[in-house]
């Protein structure tokens, strides 16, 4: 799947009055627990004062993150570009093109891709990593 605004960001930079730092020299990473899903961490908290990180993840088609929760995180998910399902608590939402949602720290939650995968960034404050 090629998105040019996915695409972008993965080969983008990070500019700051601190430090600048420049994304294609970052590698991905297979997520250590789910199969087919790989992230890319942007923003750390090393760049935000520990304040929140940044993160594009890919998740192939009919792979998923799993059942999990963090905390103390609350976490976002902005979708870019595929299709999936998002299990937040008891509620169920489609993923498409410009859905953003909102996950609470301490909140089980899974994200399932469908058919043609899911792009999207992921955002955690305080910061994963």
């Amino acid at each position: 799947m090629a998105n040019s605004m996915f695409d972008k960001f993965e080969n983008g930079r990070l500019f700051s009055p601190e430090k600048e730092k420049r994304f294609p020299d970052l590698p991905w990473t297979n997520h250590p627990s789910f199969t087919g899903v790989a992230l890319k961490h942007l923003v750390t908290g090393s760049d935000t004062g520990g304040l929140f990180s940044y993160h594009l993840v890919k998740i192939a088609p009919g792979c998923a993150i799993g059942d999990h929760i963090h905390d103390p995180q609350l976490e976002t998910h902005e979708v870019i570009d595929g299709s999936g399902i998002c299990r937040s608590g008891e509620a169920v939402g489609e993923y498409s093109p410009g859905v953003i949602s909102i996950i609470p720290p301490r909140l089980h939650h899974s994200v399932e891709a469908g058919d043609d995968g899911l792009l999207l960034f992921a955002k955690f404050m305080p910061p994963l990593c």
